[in-house]
Protein backbone atom coordinates (compact mmCIF):
# COMPACT_ATOMS: atom_id res chain seq x y z
CA UNK A 1 0.00 0.00 0.00
CA UNK A 2 1.36 3.33 -0.91
CA UNK A 3 0.36 6.62 0.60
CA UNK A 4 0.17 9.37 -1.97
CA UNK A 5 -1.68 12.63 -1.40
CA UNK A 6 -1.73 13.46 -5.08
CA UNK A 7 1.11 15.99 -4.93
CA UNK A 8 4.07 15.75 -7.18
CA UNK A 9 6.52 17.30 -4.78
CA UNK A 10 9.89 15.67 -4.64
CA UNK A 11 10.11 16.60 -0.98
CA UNK A 12 7.32 14.17 -0.05
CA UNK A 13 8.48 10.71 0.75
CA UNK A 14 6.51 7.81 -0.57
CA UNK A 15 6.21 5.18 2.10
CA UNK A 16 5.31 1.60 1.43
CA UNK A 17 3.71 -0.47 4.19
CA UNK A 18 4.01 -4.15 3.20
CA UNK A 19 3.99 -6.97 5.66
CA UNK A 20 6.32 -9.73 4.57
CA UNK A 21 4.88 -12.98 6.03
CA UNK A 22 7.20 -15.39 4.23
CA UNK A 23 9.82 -15.54 7.04
CA UNK A 24 7.05 -15.96 9.60
CA UNK A 25 5.59 -18.92 7.70
CA UNK A 26 9.05 -20.46 7.34
CA UNK A 27 9.65 -20.26 11.07
CA UNK A 28 6.25 -21.77 11.85
CA UNK A 29 6.83 -24.67 9.45
CA UNK A 30 10.26 -25.39 10.94
CA UNK A 31 8.79 -25.38 14.46
CA UNK A 32 5.97 -27.65 13.31
CA UNK A 33 8.45 -30.15 11.89
CA UNK A 34 10.55 -30.04 15.07
CA UNK A 35 7.53 -30.74 17.25
CA UNK A 36 6.29 -33.50 14.97
CA UNK A 37 9.66 -35.25 15.24
CA UNK A 38 10.19 -34.59 18.96
CA UNK A 39 6.72 -35.52 20.23
CA UNK A 40 6.99 -39.29 19.67
CA UNK A 41 10.48 -39.33 21.17
CA UNK A 42 9.19 -37.77 24.38
CA UNK A 43 6.86 -40.72 25.07
CA UNK A 44 9.43 -43.53 24.79
CA UNK A 45 10.32 -43.68 28.47
CA UNK A 46 7.02 -43.94 30.27
CA UNK A 47 7.42 -44.15 34.02
CA UNK A 48 4.99 -46.67 35.49
CA UNK A 49 4.54 -47.48 39.14
CA UNK A 50 2.84 -50.86 39.09
CA UNK A 51 0.61 -51.75 42.03
CA UNK A 52 1.27 -54.69 44.30
CA UNK A 53 -0.73 -57.83 43.73
CA UNK A 54 -3.75 -58.21 45.93
CA UNK A 55 -4.79 -61.57 44.51
CA UNK A 56 -5.75 -64.23 46.96
CA UNK A 57 -3.31 -67.03 47.47
CA UNK A 58 -4.00 -70.22 45.54
CA UNK A 59 -4.20 -73.40 47.59
CA UNK A 60 -0.99 -75.37 47.43
CA UNK A 61 -1.21 -78.67 45.57
CA UNK A 62 -0.47 -81.90 47.40
CA UNK A 63 2.74 -82.53 45.46
CA UNK A 64 3.97 -79.28 43.92
CA UNK A 65 6.62 -79.49 41.21
CA UNK A 66 9.23 -76.81 41.82
CA UNK A 67 11.77 -75.93 39.17
CA UNK A 68 14.50 -73.64 40.49
CA UNK A 69 16.77 -71.50 38.35
CA UNK A 70 19.82 -70.53 40.39
CA UNK A 71 22.00 -67.46 39.97
CA UNK A 72 24.67 -69.51 38.16
CA UNK A 73 21.90 -70.65 35.71
CA UNK A 74 21.84 -74.25 36.96
CA UNK A 75 18.47 -75.95 37.33
CA UNK A 76 17.02 -78.00 40.15
CA UNK A 77 13.79 -79.96 39.96
CA UNK A 78 12.62 -80.29 43.53
CA UNK A 79 15.88 -81.05 45.37
CA UNK A 80 17.61 -82.81 42.46
CA UNK A 81 19.94 -81.03 40.04
CA UNK A 82 19.00 -81.40 36.37
CA UNK A 83 20.53 -80.17 33.15
CA UNK A 84 18.66 -78.47 30.33
CA UNK A 85 19.07 -81.61 28.23
CA UNK A 86 17.48 -83.89 30.85
CA UNK A 87 14.83 -81.37 31.95
CA UNK A 88 12.04 -82.73 29.74
CA UNK A 89 12.51 -86.33 30.92
CA UNK A 90 12.77 -85.27 34.56
CA UNK A 91 9.57 -83.22 34.27
CA UNK A 92 7.75 -86.17 32.67
CA UNK A 93 8.77 -88.36 35.59
CA UNK A 94 7.90 -85.77 38.24
CA UNK A 95 4.48 -85.02 36.70
CA UNK A 96 3.74 -88.72 36.03
CA UNK A 97 3.14 -87.89 32.35
CA UNK A 98 0.51 -85.24 33.09
CA UNK A 99 1.21 -82.22 30.86
CA UNK A 100 -1.56 -80.26 32.60
CA UNK A 101 0.41 -80.25 35.86
CA UNK A 102 1.41 -76.82 37.05
CA UNK A 103 5.15 -76.17 37.27
CA UNK A 104 6.20 -73.69 39.95
CA UNK A 105 9.20 -71.79 38.61
CA UNK A 106 11.50 -70.11 41.12
CA UNK A 107 14.31 -67.89 39.87
CA UNK A 108 17.07 -66.11 41.74
CA UNK A 109 16.86 -62.32 41.78
CA UNK A 110 20.19 -62.09 39.94
CA UNK A 111 18.96 -64.09 36.92
CA UNK A 112 18.44 -61.97 33.82
CA UNK A 113 15.06 -61.78 32.13
CA UNK A 114 16.45 -63.42 29.00
CA UNK A 115 17.65 -66.47 30.95
CA UNK A 116 14.28 -66.77 32.68
CA UNK A 117 12.51 -66.65 29.31
CA UNK A 118 14.88 -69.33 27.96
CA UNK A 119 13.92 -71.59 30.86
CA UNK A 120 10.23 -70.94 30.19
CA UNK A 121 10.83 -71.84 26.54
CA UNK A 122 12.39 -75.11 27.70
CA UNK A 123 9.26 -75.82 29.74
CA UNK A 124 7.03 -75.07 26.76
CA UNK A 125 9.13 -77.27 24.48
CA UNK A 126 8.77 -80.09 27.02
CA UNK A 127 4.97 -79.72 26.75
CA UNK A 128 4.30 -78.00 30.06
CA UNK A 129 2.28 -74.85 29.45
CA UNK A 130 1.01 -74.19 32.97
CA UNK A 131 3.82 -72.29 34.66
CA UNK A 132 3.46 -70.36 37.90
CA UNK A 133 6.14 -67.88 38.91
CA UNK A 134 7.02 -68.05 42.59
CA UNK A 135 8.00 -64.95 44.53
CA UNK A 136 7.97 -63.56 48.01
CA UNK A 137 4.94 -61.77 49.37
CA UNK A 138 5.42 -58.17 50.33
CA UNK A 139 3.45 -56.73 53.20
CA UNK A 140 1.00 -54.09 52.02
Amino acid sequence: MQFDAGHDNDDDLAETYDINVTPFIDVILVLLIIFMVAAPLATVNVAVDLPASSAEREPRPKEPIYLTLRKDLTLALGEQDVTRETLAAALQAAAHGDHDARIFLRADRGVSYGDLMATMDDLRNAGFLKVALVGLERPQ
